[in-house]
């Protein structure tokens, strides 16, 4: 009889993941903006007790070069668990790595040497588009029955609309598109769900013409770009509802869903407004039988002067927070915005959702601070904090500093550099302190920018939960 043991980084419940073992490694997507040397995944030491502590200790290039890669994720998670559609079977082993500008999808194994992954499959663009029907494939998420992918763009040169692609979990091949119904919905970014409640949730940013050149101010002004939620049924794989946040609210984009499966509700964070240049954070809850969003945080713009400003910021002589980014720790009790644009990582407790409570700020980078960081208090820096990740326990939250590669050239012309941070939390009172001993920088990434980080073994935005 066979019997099968599910991968030991798998957890039932989001408060035994809060107990699993602290990474000993970090993976990192490094990219060539100038297009001429390969993309890479970088591995990063993250034990404090190894003599390589904070250094990049494996890389691995692609074979192609012109990928920008971006967002990242595994092949399974903890979600393989659900009951609804277990799949025991399925390892934590498979980095799933898009390119966002070639479309090619790179499949590497970590299980032979962690610390060197390999490159077993490339999906190409052509099948991408021919199977599922879009390109520019952006975030990734494992789910009990497939590999979820979102895509920016449609198929052969289409500008839209964006959606999901499944992938098969062991074989790799595209099964299509995921959507049998999408009502109004057009342009996509991210996604993520209640999955024991069978809803799904996306976000929107733009399509790749309006993207890809660096943001396009007119489109901004315009309000143009994405400013709505979309809610589905996950089983029957139909649209259900729409939600405006106002299109002077632009750019809503990363989603964080409570990890707690029998809560009904999330995070997301806006970019800009249009009317003052904040940003803002947004909880999607349950009214009656419908879905709302009440706005809970205002971030708002700090004046600057027009000198101290990129072209594409010196009429409006303030510095935008620019939220690219945000995470909610695994026991939903802190969320963490990244305000790339003043280069500020904010922490807030959030254990009332409605009414969130700041407890800790950090400082690195950002357009006119270039706050340097401890460990080379000489050495301004560029960039913000971009990608969050924080560790399964809550105790470690990893920042990077790219956002995209033109977006970067427009918002730091004179050179965004790379680096990775990390900074560790008081897990009872919050509070973030950044570690003198980890900050890989400059060439340590050969000449390439840095984007999205993944704990092995598994973050908090890697895995969903079915119990409690």
């Amino acid at each position: 009889m066979t019997r099968w043991t599910p991968d030991p980084s798998f957890y039932p419940s989001p408060r035994e993941a809060a107990g699993a073992p602290a990474e000993k490694l970090a993976y990192v997507a490094a990219f060539d903006r100038a297009g001429q040397q390969p993309d890479a995944i970088a591995v990063l030491d993250t034990d404090p007790d190894s003599d390589t502590y904070g250094q990049v200790v494996g890389w691995t290039e692609l074979p192609s070069t012109g990928d920008e890669l971006h967002h990242f994720g595994w092949n399974a998670c903890s979600s393989a668990l659900c009951p609804t559609a277990p799949h025991p079977h399925v390892e934590r082993r498979y980095l799933i790595v898009p390119g966002l500008r070639s479309s090619r999808i790179h499949v590497l194994d970590t299980k032979p040497d962690p610390r060197r992954p390999t490159l077993v499959k490339v999906i190409e663009a052509d099948e991408l588009g021919k199977r599922a029907g879009y390109s520019r494939p952006h975030t990734v998420h494992c789910g009990p029955d497939g590999i979820y992918v979102s895509a920016l763009g449609g198929a052969d040169g289409q500008e839209g609309p964006g959606g999901i692609a499944v992938l098969d979990h062991t074989s790799f091949e595209v099964r299509g598109a995921w959507e049998a119904d999408r009502g109004p919905q057009f342009l996509a970014y991210d996604f993520w769900w209640h999955y024991t409640q069978d809803v799904l949730v996306t976000s929107e940013w733009g399509t790749p013409a309006m993207i890809e050149d660096g943001i396009v101010g007119e489109l901004l002004l315009g309000r143009r770009y994405g400013h709505a939620i979309h809610f589905w049924d996950l089983a029957k794989r139909r649209h259900v509802q729409r939600v405006d946040l106002g299109d002077q609210y632009q750019m809503p984009l990363e989603l964080r869903p409570a990890h707690d499966p029998t809560k009904s509700y999330g995070f997301v964070g806006v970019v800009i407004s249009v009317e003052d240049l904040s940003a803002s954070i947004w909880v999607w809850h349950r009214d009656g039988d419908a879905w709302a969003v009440t706005k809970v945080i205002d971030i708002p713009a700090e004046p600057a002067a027009p000198d101290a400003l990129p072209d594409l910021l010196k009429p409006f002589g303030a510095v935008p927070p620019l939220v690219t980014d945000i995470d909610l720790s695994v026991d939903d009790r802190f969320l963490y915005v990244s305000c790339w644009g003043t280069g500020e990582l904010l922490q807030y407790d959030v254990s009332d959702p409605f009414h969130p409570v700041q407890v800790g700020a950090v400082r690195l980078g950002g357009i006119v601070g270039r706050t340097p960081h401890p460990a080379f208090p000489d050495e301004p820096l560029s960039g913000g904090p971009q990608m969050v990740e924080i560790s399964r326990d809550g105790h470690r939250v990893y920042v990077s500093n790219s956002l995209y590669g033109s977006w970067d050239d427009q918002f730091y012309p004179d050179g965004v550099g790379a680096w990775v941070a990390k900074l560790d939390v008081d897990p009872e009172r919050g509070g973030l302190t950044p570690d003198p001993r980890f900050f890989p920088r400059g060439a340590d990434f050969r000449g390439r920018r840095v984007h999205q980080t993944r704990l092995e073994g598994g973050d908090a935005s890697s895995d969903s939960y079915c119990f409690p």
